[in-house]
């Protein structure tokens, strides 16, 4: 079968699923299922000497593992039972991709913000930040939202659909993986410092890409000459090697000020500012960062097809 047929159809019938569906709450999720295994291996080897190794070791073996797994199936499939690799790669690319989830959960905080107060805002956030909300302003609660909403338009769509490209299914799921090992012992403190090293690492490699490709989709659907400015000037300035950039890219199209200190984990982490102008983001800005999110993802879906149509 052609291989153009094999790409194209399951990433089209997962992105529609994703589109009308959102993350699936109340079915399997192989991201909680990573999470688990990774849970599970962090308890048993984060302890006594050779963290690091231990650490390193781990994440060579699930990432591997998980690679290997799906290259099997779908390989299996592709030769004994092509049928069936159209439902089964279907579904763990709307597995993969977080768009529309991405956009609900934004959502629920300006809107429990604007209809409910402060108080419900800080908490809806809390379900989607790793930043201690608490004592956040409305103007902070807002600002947070548009962070993490850039920041994981790259982790949560551009770069699962780079991967898919680079390396199929397989590749996609493997990337998931890299990336929750990243947001479970990805963290510099006392008990994940070693241990999470290289997983924090590899995750920075493998955004490297995917981070620059999302700040040049942003700023080719809005065509924002501020943003290119934004990006160019703010970008390499973040703590993360890769996360400024689309959040560079989103403040300069809306010309806001992103950044400066915040807490995480009880500890204060200073980021430096993106921007200058702290204005008020109003409830209705909304609209546009999940406009920009959605052309993104759609661009990125149809640049794929193309490639491989044309190809």
């Amino acid at each position: 079968m052609d291989t153009d047929i094999i790409i194209i159809i399951p990433l089209l019938a997962g992105y529609l699923l994703d589109l009308v569906l959102g993350d699936p709450y109340r079915l399997p999720h192989p991201v909680r299922f990573f999470g688990t295994l990774i849970g599970i291996a962090e308890r048993r080897l984060n302890n006594g000497k050779y963290r690091f190794l231990k650490g390193l070791a781990m994440v060579l073996l699930l990432c591997t593992g998980i690679y290997l797994f799906f290259y099997s199936i779908v390989h299996f499939l592709l030769v004994y039972c092509v049928p069936l690799y159209f439902p089964f790669a279907t579904a763990f690319i709307f597995y993969g991709l977080a768009n529309q989830s991405l956009i609900t959960e934004g959502k629920k905080v300006f809107d429990a913000l604007q209809h409910k107060g402060l108080e419900a805002g800080r908490e809806q956030l809390s379900w989607i930040v790793g930043r201690d909300t608490s004592q956040l302003s409305a103007q902070q609660v807002r600002t947070a939202v548009f962070e993490t909403m850039s920041e994981n338009l790259s982790d949560g769509v551009v770069a699962p659909l780079f991967f898919y490209f680079i390396a199929g299914v397989p590749g996609m799921l493997t990337y998931k993986m890299i990336n929750t090992l990243d947001s479970m012992i990805g963290y510099r403190n006392e008990r994940y410092e070693y241990f999470g090293k290289f997983a924090a690492r590899l995750d920075d490699v493998a955004n490297f890409i995917p981070a620059r490709i999302t700040a040049i989709l942003m700023l080719l659907v809005t065509l924002s000459f501020r943003g290119w400015r934004f990006v160019l000037l703010y970008g390499h300035q973040h703590k993360s090697p890769n996360a400024g950039y689309p959040e560079s890219a989103l403040a300069g199209i809306l010309d806001v000020r992103f950044g400066g200190p915040n807490i995480y984990h009880g500890k204060m982490v200073d980021k430096p500012y993106i921007g200058v102008n702290n204005r008020q983001i109003k409830h209705e800005e909304f609209k546009v960062v999940s406009s920009i999110n959605q052309g993104v993802c759609l661009i990125m879906v149809l640049s794929i097809v193309i490639y491989f149509f044309h190809f």
